[in-house]
């Protein structure tokens, strides 16, 4: 990656940087992006799906079973990880939250585990 001047630094003050693609390429490449923040790691058909959340952040959590439930997928497991906030989340998102109505159940697999069954949107 090229070393930045103080010249350099100087013009990217004074005008708008909007840097092109293969500049983004590189930085996401060296920065290592796609191995931090995995980009989908829901596996789906229509019948079942797989979702972990390891390594989410609460709203990513929320948006990702938001999106499993748009999807129409009758059931799913669902991975938060046997402590942390997640498993403490969903839990509660299912008995109290604006989605619990989605959810017919909820079943522990193991210690951060869940079968879950789902309601179609549309029901």
């Amino acid at each position: 990656m090229k070393k930045l001047s103080d010249k350099d630094i100087e013009n990217m003050i004074q005008t708008p940087f909007t840097p092109d693609k293969s500049m983004v390429k590189e930085v996401i490449s060296e920065l290592h992006i796609s191995t931090r923040f995995p980009e989908k790691s829901i596996k789906a058909s229509k019948e079942h799906a797989k979702l972990d959340l390891h390594q989410y952040t609460e709203e990513q959590a929320w948006n990702a079973i938001n999106d499993l439930i748009s999807c129409g997928v009758k059931n799913a497991t669902i991975i938060t990880g046997a402590s942390g906030i997640l498993k403490v989340k969903f839990q509660q998102w299912v008995q109290d939250s604006i989605i619990s109505k989605y959810f017919v159940s909820a079943t522990p697999i193991n210690n951060g585990s869940f079968a879950v069954k789902f309601r179609r949107k549309s029901d």
